[in-house]
């Protein structure tokens, strides 16, 4: 894939990754029988809040890093700094992370199997078609110092 702009080129906003993924995972649970999740409806709202508070603080906590940072968080913009502290330390992708967990949380609220399922397919969707584009994008933008970080950190956790 030749680099025509000073952009990833990832295939989707992110978000709207997810968000398909989970909206796909209520709609099949609107035409088949969904066997839920089997929690009682105080534990699945809790765990639900948690996990979904978990996956914005983290994700607000990663985006205002770039702002602090002077960079965007939009794939769609040039990155003008390579992040490597703050969360970054410990996840090349915290912001992905996060919405992982937000997702997990909401398929937990809906009581979706089937939502909960689609987390593995979305992931792979959100690995191979945004990530890789990023991590290509980066090695060709930052060099040896994204080389490094590559090295030190893990893609995920």
């Amino acid at each position: 894939m030749t680099q025509t702009k000073d952009v990833p080129g990832v295939i989707a906003p992110p978000p709207l990754i997810y968000l398909g993924f989970l909206l796909l995972g209520w709609g099949l649970g609107q035409v088949l029988p969904d066997p839920g999740l089997g929690l009682e409806t105080l534990w699945r709202r809790g765990v639900a809040v948690v996990l979904i508070v978990a996956g914005l603080v983290i994700d607000g906590a990663a985006a205002g890093h770039f702002r602090r940072l002077g960079t965007r968080v939009e794939p769609w913009h040039p990155s003008t700094v390579l992040a490597t502290d703050g969360l970054y330390r410990f996840s090349r992708n915290p912001i992905y992370l996060g919405f992982a967990l937000a997702y997990v949380g909401f398929a937990v609220a809906m009581d979706s199997l089937f939502a909960l399922a689609l987390l593995i397919p979305c992931i792979l969707v959100v690995d191979r078609l945004v990530i890789a584009r990023e991590e290509r994008y980066l090695a060709a933008r930052f060099g040896a110092a994204y080389a490094d970080y590559r090295q030190r950190v893990r893609r995920w956790l």
